[in-house]
């Protein structure tokens, strides 16, 4: 039976789904929104003013329970109704808060559930069993190099002993970079005529990182069998 903590939850959700739905379905800035790409996006988040603001904030939060969208189009988004700056602060924080809610979602609220959809993926249970001896620097390591997704790393610390200071300052470090790479070729991307040379060596660190994470999924792969 769901305890009092768990029907909280599912009726906090539930109400947030529903207010979701209605805002982009049945509002007319809404239905503006969702027939927008990026780049139109943008502008019209940054022409409503705060409220723009704080949807910009509300989906790169929202992005690290749910990566639909690639990080780097919301990251962009928010660069364009920042600035570079701010808009880097917006993406570092908000994305920092989502893996801290994301890991105590896994650890208190959602064992269970998340237990059940990681243990699809051997790759992610192996990793987390890393984690949990040496949580601090495998952490750091998914943050800093695309091994497994965002989420996953996230949910996957939360199932574990590891201690929270450990995952806290492992994201922390590991985020920073990253989220700085990606905010910046997002940046560059709706700036392409003016940084398209700064553009090319930037996507070429991050092919170089994507391979370097391809490399060791390979070798926890080979561990597995």
């Amino acid at each position: 039976m769901l305890n009092r903590k768990n029907i909280l939850l599912v009726f906090f959700i539930f109400i947030l789904l529903v207010a979701l739905i209605a805002f982009l379905f049945y509002n007319p800035t809404g239905i503006k929104l969702t027939h927008s790409n990026m780049r139109q996006l943008s502008e019209h988040l940054r022409d409503i003013g705060w409220s723009g603001k704080i949807i910009g904030m509300a989906l790169i939060f929202f992005q690290t329970f749910f990566p639909f969208i690639p990080f780097v189009l919301i990251a962009g988004m928010n660069i364009a109704i920042f600035g570079i700056k701010i808009g880097f602060l917006v993406n570092y924080v908000m994305s920092c808060l989502g893996a801290v809610v994301s890991f105590y979602f896994a650890r208190y609220y959602g064992h269970a559930w998340v237990e059940k959809k990681l243990e699809r993926f051997p790759l992610v249970t192996q990793f987390s069993k890393r984690m949990e001896k040496k949580g601090f620097l495998y952490v750091l390591l998914g943050r800093l190099i695309p091994i497994l997704p965002s989420s996953a790393i996230n949910f996957g610390a939360g199932l574990t002993r590891m201690k929270f200071s450990h995952f806290l300052w492992g994201t922390l470090l590991g985020k920073l970079p990253i989220v700085f790479l990606e905010s910046m070729i997002a940046h560059d991307l709706f700036h392409f005529q003016k940084y398209k040379g700064r553009l090319l060596l930037l996507l070429g660190i991050f092919v170089v990182l994507i391979l370097v994470g391809n490399g060791v999924k390979k070798a926890i792969a080979a561990k597995t069998k």
